[in-house]
């Protein structure tokens, strides 16, 4: 423990990565020595020039003590590559990240992990199927890892927590901050249902060269990636190929091909990703067996009711649609509508368009 301070120094000094600093300890055994290290003894061990000289001016800078502060404050753990709470599938990766900041809590059952990524610009269809997807995999014991972004990310995140899931949010920010602003609560949420997670130290803004780093700590906690829908230059796309470099799987949701929200994931698809229709395409590729047998469905109670499921699919259909066909009141669609939504027998979909449940 007394080492720790050490680690989350160098992690505030830019420059001081994984390669760097595995050289480091390995030559002064602790971090301790190296913190006190001179300019020559760091250049002996085969620093450049500009590092030393970042090192050198960075630590005087640094007040150890006010850091750790500030951790207990915020709550944050901090999970070192020495430390046996760290994550076994992300300590596997290359250049595995030395310091992982945590608020929530990492479980062992968090190593049944699948990351679940797509665009920011969600369609309705992207909506459904992340939404199903997410909920099935849940129901079968996986913590569902994402980014916390706005689009797919968010829409992963929250249909985890309501199916009653575990799920990890992994940020390109220090975890003082939360981006988007607008999903503060989520993230709130996610603390107590799972973690948020980075590897950048308190203050740290999010820049746009940050995700990339970010996607990899995503793959790397989980076993493969799920794109359920992805434009052709989404940084989705970014993750799934990290992924495949982690010798992870790749899976991805086919969409309409003149659809450009699609186009990322078809184009996965032709490159090799595994197709995914339903939730055991990925548990079998997986090799897991742990989706529960389906609850019995709720039945219709009335004859609105029937007649709203005769007439629902998997495709969404608009509340006026189900109206001109009914030939039943707005009022009393929308009404009888929402309690099957509680029911568990249909699903909202977003701008008054509803489809069938499961």
């Amino acid at each position: 423990m007394s080492e720790l301070k050490y680690w989350i120094g160098f992690s505030l000094i830019p420059g001081i990565g994984p390669v760097r600093l595995s050289r480091i300890r390995e030559h002064f055994g602790d971090l301790e020595r190296a913190w006190q290290a001179s300019g020559p003894e760091l250049e002996a061990i085969g620093l450049d020039q500009r590092a030393v000289k970042t090192i050198l001016a960075q630590r005087p800078r640094i007040n150890l003590e006010a850091e750790m502060a500030k951790l207990a404050r915020y709550r944050i753990k901090v999970l070192t590559l020495d430390d046996p709470s760290y994550p076994p599938r992300l300590r596997e990766i290359y250049e595995a990240p030395p310091v992982l900041y945590v608020r929530g809590e990492l479980l062992p059952e968090d190593e049944w992990a699948l990351a679940v990524v797509g665009s920011r610009r969600v369609t309705t269809y992207g909506r459904q199927v992340t939404e199903e997807l997410v909920t099935g995999l849940v129901e079968a014991g996986l913590t569902i890892v994402s980014g916390l972004a706005r689009g797919v990310d968010t829409i992963a995140h929250r249909a985890a927590l309501k199916a009653g899931g575990r799920t990890i949010a992994v940020l390109a920010c220090g975890l003082d901050l939360v981006y988007p602003g607008e999903n503060l609560e989520l993230a709130q949420e996610i603390m107590q249902h799972g973690a948020l997670v980075s590897d950048y130290p308190l203050g740290t803004r999010p820049r746009a060269e940050n995700f990339p780093r970010r996607n990899r700590i995503m793959s790397g906690l989980s076993l493969g990636v799920l794109v359920t829908e992805a434009m052709e230059r989404s940084g989705a796309l970014i993750t799934a190929n990290l992924a495949l470099e982690q010798d992870r799987e790749v899976f991805a949701v086919p969409g309409n091909i003149f659809s450009p929200a699609s186009r990322g994931c078809n184009r996965l698809i032709r490159d090799g990703a595994k197709l995914v229709q339903e939730v055991n395409d990925i548990l079998e590729e997986l090799n897991l067996n742990l989706v529960p047998k389906a609850p019995q469905k709720a039945l219709p109670e009335n004859e609105v009711e029937a007649q709203i499921v005769q007439l629902l699919s998997q495709e969404p259909r608009h509340i006026d649609e189900i109206c001109r066909t009914t030939r039943l009141p707005t009022s009393t669609v929308a009404s009888t509508l929402a309690l099957m939504e509680l029911k568990g027998m249909v699903r909202s979909l977003g701008g008054m368009n509803y489809a069938l449940l499961g």
